[in-house]
């Protein structure tokens, strides 16, 4: 769709009515933002933005206690295409996706990895992040626009999914004794395809935003 929507962004027509631009606030599932949002025609408008979000929290997995962090950041350049005389639109483009967690390990007792039981002695300090696809295509629809013909504030909505692909996962054990033989090895990397199958589904990140719009 949005080569499409380029082609016909492009033709000497499609500039009768351009260059209007209005700038938003956002909060949505990827953070807290703005945006501006730049006319090219009567139907089509260009938007870029940034969002961002950091949190720290815990969580117990196999009675491992984790610290992590969450860290979201993208830059979301996209076109709207608005078929109807309405706010209602159809949007495409991409998302420069920085979203990461990262999180370390202890357990008081015991560690289990790929089905072993290990002592902390033996796994020694253990540390984890995940990662997704940098450059995530994006697909969704929303209301509202920017620069339409009414002037002042407005509202927008955006519903839509951000294409990140399936997560990438990197787990590291680093001081224990037994850290760099062969069978922990394999359990590690046995343990790192369970944590990537577990969120999987987040290849598939859905963004909900609404946000407040300023014409100028």
């Amino acid at each position: 769709m949005i080569a499409t929507i380029f082609s016909m962004a492009c033709s000497p027509a499609a500039f009768a009515n351009s260059g209007d631009i209005g700038v938003a606030v956002k909060g949505s599932t990827l953070g807290l933002g703005g945006e501006v949002t730049v006319g090219l025609s009567p139907s089509i408008n260009a938007r870029a933005g940034c969002s961002g979000f950091h949190y720290n929290g815990h969580a117990t997995e196999s009675d491992i206690k984790y610290n992590y962090k969450l860290d979201l950041e993208s830059f979301p350049v996209l076109l709207d295409w608005h078929p109807f005389d309405s706010g209602f639109r159809l949007s495409s483009g991409v998302v420069i996706n920085n979203n990461n967690v990262t999180a370390t390990g202890s357990s008081q007792t015991s560690y289990n990895i790929g089905g072993t039981t290990y002592s902390p002695g033996e796994l020694g300090n253990l540390s984890g992040k995940v990662g997704f696809k940098h450059v995530a295509p994006y697909a969704g629809i929303g209301w509202g626009n920017a620069v339409g013909e009414d002037s002042g504030i407005s509202i927008t909505l955006d519903l839509g999914v951000m294409f990140q692909g399936r997560p990438d996962v990197t787990l590291t054990a680093e001081g224990g004794t037994l850290v760099n033989t062969v069978p922990f090895q394999t359990n590690l990397a046995n343990e790192t395809n369970d944590v990537k199958n577990k969120i999987n589904e987040l290849q598939y990140y859905p963004i909900i935003s609404l946000g407040l719009a300023y014409k100028f």
